[in-house]
């Protein structure tokens, strides 16, 4: 039975799988608002790391 069926099972498997994914991303993604910021204080942080290099 399971050699006859085994594409639509697989099929199903991937489908679940992508859907976990998708969920999991946006259960734990950052606002834009945060992830602006934080690039922001990491571009500024390696520029003073850069001038204190000079």
């Amino acid at each position: 039975m399971l050699k006859k069926y085994w594409k639509k099972i697989g099929m199903l498997i991937l489908i679940i799988a992508c859907v976990f994914n998708i969920m999991n991303k946006f259960v734990h993604r950052l606002s834009l608002n945060k992830e602006m910021v934080q690039s922001a204080r990491y571009v500024f942080s390696e520029q003073l790391n850069e001038n204190k290099e000079k």
